[in-house]
């Protein structure tokens, strides 16, 4: 499950951006639901909303570092619902990872091809969503106590064990 959403997300964000730079760059935004959602290009030199611009080879090098983490340890997963986030989490990674390699200006300093916008949000792209998703997966399974193995942590009751 954690290669299949990895690669089925990664190339939806590659795509997606493949289009936008053919058919958004240089072009007014396009409304898709007014007042909601428009296609608005634009290259990105930093992190999430545009922060951490001057620090792109490092964002690039914590990508890398992360994308193999999660490679080594999607080993040891046995629960479906971590190795679909850490799928949505590699996409994401490794969608950004992609254009920061291989996007001018050049290697390891590329732009991020973001392109969807919502009202009063930053612009974005679908390996953000992906990250996010990621995250929000992520958290949930940490709060029911559920480990990368399938594992259910036990819960002690307040106070611990009282006899």
């Amino acid at each position: 499950m954690f290669a299949i959403v990895a690669v089925l997300v990664w190339t939806l964000d590659q795509i997606t951006k493949i289009l936008a730079v053919a058919h958004l760059e240089g072009q007014d935004r396009v409304t898709v639901i007014p007042g909601v959602l428009w296609l608005t290009f634009l290259r990105n030199p930093g992190a999430a909303f545009g922060a951490g611009a001057e620090f792109t080879i490092v964002i690039s090098v914590v990508a890398i570092i992360a994308s193999v983490v999660l490679i080594v340890m999607a080993r040891k997963l046995r629960d479906r619902w971590w190795a679909v986030a850490f799928g949505f989490f590699l996409a994401g990674a490794t969608g950004n990872l992609a254009d920061r390699i291989f996007r001018e200006p050049g290697a390891l300093h590329g732009h991020v091809v973001d392109f969807l916008q919502l009202p009063n949000w930053p612009v974005f792209n679908i390996a953000d969503i992906s990250l996010n998703v990621a995250a929000v997966m992520i958290v949930i399974r940490a709060f029911q106590g559920v480990g990368i193995d399938g594992a259910r942590e036990e819960r002690r009751p307040k106070g611990g064990d009282r006899a």
